[in-house]
C-alpha cells in the first residue's frame, strides 16, 4: 500500500469514528418535557425557564428542557401521577397538588406556619426540605430537585370587600382539592368549593365561584383581574411550588446529567427568591392600577390567624409527620412550639 493511499485509509476510518461519535451524541441528547400549571410570566414560567437555560449550559447544549405552560400536560395532580411512572420527566406545581402523594409536605401548607420569604427560604434548603425531598421519593416516586417562592396566596373576589370572617360569609370560595386547604376555609366558616385549577379562571368568569386564593404574581399572570374586583392580603399560607423530576426518568441518567438537573434546579430555585423580591411590588401596583381594590384583613388577621391554628393544626399533626414535627419547624423559625 502507498503512502497516499495510507493516508486515505487512515483518513476514512477517522471520519468513521467521528460520524459514529456524532450518531452516538444525537442518539443521547434529549429534549425533556416541563409541565407548568400556571401560565407565561408566573413565578412557575420564571423558575422553569431558568432552570431550562442552567440545564443546557450544563450539559454542553447536548440536552433540553422545554416548558409546556397552562396545564397542556394535564393537571397538576395528574403530572405528579404521570411523572411517578416515567410517562413525565419533569413538572412545577403547587405544593398543595404532591401532599395528597406525600403527605408530610404538608407541614408547609398548614395555615399561618411560613410567615415570609426567608423562613420559606430557610425551610425548603434546609434540612426539613431534603427530609421532604426523601420523602417524596419514597412516597411519590418524585424527586423535588427545585422550588418556587410565589408569595402569599391572597384572596381575590367579584362581589365585596372582604375584611374579616364575618365579610367571607355568603362567598363561594375555590381552593385546590386539598385537605388542609379545606379545612382551613371551614375553620372560618365556610365551606369552599374545591376545583382543579385549569377550570378555575372559567368558574371565576361564570360566577359559578365568586372568590379563589392565590400569590399576586399569579393572580396577575393569570389574568384574574379581567373577572375579579377585590383582593385581601391574607397570608395564611405562603405559596412554595415544586419542581419535581421523574425518579424513574432521574435514576436512568448517567451521574453527570443527574448533577446536571440537580444543579440548574438548584439555580433555578436561587432565581426564583430573587424574582419575587424585584417583582411582586410592581405587580401588585399594576393590578390597582387595573382597578383591583386591595384591603388589609382587620386586627391584624388576629380572628382567622387563631381560628385556622386552633382547628387546623392538631387535625394534622399525624399526617405530616407528628405534632414533634411542626414543633421541629417552630424551633427552627424561633418561635413557640405548640
Amino acid at each position: 500500500m502507498t503512502y497516499k493511499n495510507k493516508i486515505a485509509k487512515v483518513l476514512s476510518l477517522s471520519t468513521a469514528v467521528l460520524f459514529s461519535a456524532g450518531l452516538t451524541v444525537m442518539a443521547e441528547a434529549k429534549t425533556f418535557k416541563v409541565a407548568v400549571g400556571d401560565a407565561g410570566g408566573s413565578p412557575q414560567h420564571e423558575l422553569g425557564k431558568k432552570f431550562a437555560e442552567a440545564f443546557k449550559e450544563k450539559t454542553g447544549g447536548k440536552h433540553k428542557a422545554k416548558l409546556f405552560l397552562n396545564g397542556q400536560l394535564g393537571s397538576e395532580q395528574d403530572t405528579v401521577n404521570d411523572a411517578a411512572i416515567g410517562s413525565l420527566d419533569f413538572s412545577i406545581l403547587a405544593i398543595n397538588n404532591i401532599t395528597p402523594f406525600s403527605p408530610t409536605v404538608g407541614v408547609f401548607t398548614l395555615p399561618y406556619v411560613i410567615q415570609s420569604l426567608d423562613e420559606a427560604v430557610e425551610l425548603t434548603q434546609g434540612e426539613v426540605g431534603q427530609e421532604l425531598v426523601e420523602n417524596t421519593v419514597r412516597d411519590a416516586g418524585v424527586r423535588i430537585i427545585g422550588w418556587t417562592y410565589s408569595g402569599f396566596r391572597v384572596l381575590s373576589n367579584s362581589k365585596k370587600p372582604i375584611k374579616s370572617v364575618e365579610d367571607l360569609q355568603g362567598v363561594v370560595v375555590r381552593v385546590p382539592k386539598n385537605e388542609i386547604m379545606i379545612d382551613t376555609y371551614k375553620s372560618w366558616g365556610v365551606n369552599p368549593t374545591p376545583m382543579a385549577w385549569s377550570e378555575t379562571f372559567t368558574a371565576l368568569q361564570q360566577r359559578v365561584v365568586d372568590a379563589q386564593d392565590n400569590p399576586y404574581m399569579t393572580i396577575h399572570s393569570m389574568k384574574f383581574y379581567e373577572v375579579q374586583d377585590y383582593i385581601t392580603n391574607l397570608r395564611y399560607i405562603f405559596s412554595i411550588e415544586p419542581l419535581i423530576v421523574s425518579e424513574a426518568v432521574f435514576q436512568d441518567q448517567k451521574p453527570a446529567i443527574q448533577k446536571a438537573i440537580l444543579e440548574a434546579g438548584k439555580e433555578a430555585t436561587q432565581h426564583s427568591a430573587q424574582f419575587l423580591r424585584d417583582s411582586e411590588a410592581a405587580i401588585k401596583k399594576d393590578l390597582a392600577a387595573k382597578g383591583m381594590q386591595i384591603h388589609d384583613p382587620v386586627n391584624g388577621e388576629k380572628e382567622f390567624i387563631d381560628r385556622a391554628t386552633q382547628a387546623v393544626w392538631p387535625k394534622f399533626y399525624d399526617s405530616i409527620g407528628g405534632k414533634a414535627k411542626l414543633n421541629r419547624v417552630l424551633r427552627l423559625l424561633g418561635r413557640s412550639e405548640v
